[in-house]
């Protein structure tokens, strides 16, 4: 077995800086795996038929739900469930690794300037 597959994190985020745009480091069975660097408030939204898991590397992640607030520090995870409403505040040097669904889009069907359509592979 070869070791081309892996993958080291801390190299893949040093090669962006710019917030709230997803970068897709793999892919698995239908599923996508990102990484991205958070900075404040993105936007409620959600997505209908996707769940999507958040797992805090650096920083600290504020997930506020309409009936609940979670809050993720280096290490942890969370599960947002399909459906439900959510709005990501995050400290400043937040960075993430998200999974979710290939087709899952950025901000669900709330599209303002900040949603990012094409996602860069990197």
């Amino acid at each position: 077995m070869s070791s081309d597959g892996v993958v080291n994190l801390k190299d893949k985020l040093d090669l962006f800086a710019e917030t709230w745009t997803p970068k897709i480091i793999g892919e698995l069975n239908g599923q996508q795996v990102k990484l991205a660097k958070l900075e404040g408030e993105l936007m409620w939204h959600s997505h209908a038929d996707e769940d999507e898991l958040f797992l805090v590397l650096e920083g600290s992640l504020t997930l506020q739900m309409r009936d609940c607030e979670v809050t993720l520090n280096p290490g942890e995870m969370y599960i947002v469930p399909r459906g439900v409403e959510h709005n990501p505040i995050a400290a400043p040097g937040t960075s993430v690794l998200l999974f979710e669904p290939a087709q899952t889009k950025h901000t669900g069907e709330h599209v303002t300037e900040r949603t990012v359509v094409d996602q860069e592979r990197i």
